[in-house]
């Protein structure tokens, strides 16, 4: 049958990125006890295409995910199933996402009742010019309360839930567990949340979040320090935004840096 996607195209545009999103798949995350945990990811793939070709292969996207499902290596070999996918469209880069929700059975701080938490995470390998990043990703939760309110106030603060969206890289040889990500972000908070609180354990977390007050300022710049002294991580990413309860907007802050 005829090849259309090989075609010549004569409109001298190489294509940067070319792929598919938004393909769910089963994914295998390793968790820190040893075990794993399958979960549901959608996944974002993409090559670099040359000018001369009118297409790329999509169905060859979907092929090697699937083989790497097969062999239960998806999620853990992040760089063996891009390097397939590279090989087998005739590219010179790629890269490779999955986003997903991991769950930490969280004890609450005083009663120790666990229930389940979710955490947004990401996977996502790049290989650009024959060298392989790869990035990590945690979207943590945590509760926040406003500075300037509890100064200026006799009998309260407002607080709110703000949202830590952090991105660490290192080298391949390294491992960093979700887990100790998601516990290093949400020390940086007035609190962190909980899925389950009894009376006492609710008490507990208005108490610290009052003892603890922070500007979005402040939350970024505590990660941003941590980060900054973690003896792996070479290159992050930190996006806070804190859903204010007093205005119709949200406070926001960012950083990224490369270490030297």
């Amino acid at each position: 049958m005829k090849d259309v996607q090989n075609l010549q195209d004569n409109r001298n545009v190489d294509i940067q990125k070319v792929g598919i999103k938004n393909l769910n798949l089963p994914l295998i995350v390793q968790r820190k006890n040893n075990s794993d945990q399958v979960v549901s990811a959608i996944a974002k793939v993409s090559v670099s295409l040359p000018r001369h070709y009118k297409g790329t292969h999509m169905s060859r996207f979907v092929e090697v995910l699937t083989e790497w499902q097969n062999k239960e290596l998806l999620g853990v070999d992040i760089k063996g199933c891009l390097e397939k996918i590279i090989k087998n469209l005739n590219a010179k880069s790629g890269e490779l996402e999955f986003r997903f929700t991991y769950f930490i059975n969280k004890k609450s701080p005083i009663k120790k009742m666990s229930a389940p938490m979710g955490y947004e995470c990401s996977f996502e390998g790049r290989i650009i010019g024959g060298e392989y990043k790869f990035i990590l990703g945690v979207v943590v939760p945590v509760t926040t309360l406003c500075p300037c309110s509890k100064e200026i106030s006799e009998n309260g603060a407002h607080n709110q839930r703000a949202m830590i969206n952090v991105k660490v890289s290192y080298d391949e040889s390294e491992q960093i567990w979700l887990e100790d990500l998601i516990e290093l972000v949400e020390s940086c908070a007035s609190c962190p949340l909980y899925t389950l609180l009894k009376r006492e354990d609710e008490k507990f977390v208005t108490e610290k979040a009052w003892e603890n007050p922070k500007f979005v300022e402040d939350v970024l710049r505590d990660v941003v320090v941590k980060l900054r002294k973690h003896p792996i991580i070479e290159e992050f990413e930190v996006d806070c935004e804190a859903f204010e309860s007093i205005h119709n907007h949200s406070a926001w802050a960012y950083q990224h840096e490369i270490k030297n």
